[in-house]
């Protein structure tokens, strides 16, 4: 639970772990804290959650398409391949690390 310290118009100008002396203690979840780190609207963390899993099945679909050669991946405008091997690498450097549990198969993922 945060610490706020606020201007003189009520405002939250700072927020703090442990309380630094004059702080107000809110719950991490309160309006005003989320309104301060960038979450206000719970319907826009839900659009970004779902504009990140959308950029993903597009990576997947160009994947597929590129892998049955209907287009080739320069086919695309420089920064768009700039962008998608960017992302291709940072989930190979992540799966990397992933911990797998069942063994690859010719179904697919298991999710």
């Amino acid at each position: 639970m945060p610490y706020v310290v606020r201007n003189e118009a009520g405002e939250i100008t700072s927020i703090h772990r442990h309380d630094p002396g004059i702080g107000e203690h809110l719950p991490s979840d309160h309006p005003q804290v989320r309104a301060f780190v960038g979450l206000a609207d719970p319907a826009r963390d839900d659009f970004g959650r779902l504009d990140a899993e959308f950029v993903r099945v597009l990576e997947d679909v160009i994947d597929a398409l590129t892998a049955r050669h209907v287009i080739n991946i320069t086919d695309l405008p420089e920064t768009a391949q700039a962008k998608l091997f960017a992302r291709k690498t940072f989930r190979d450097r992540a799966n990397t690390n992933a911990l797998h549990l069942f063994k690859v198969t010719d179904f697919g993922d298991v999710i």
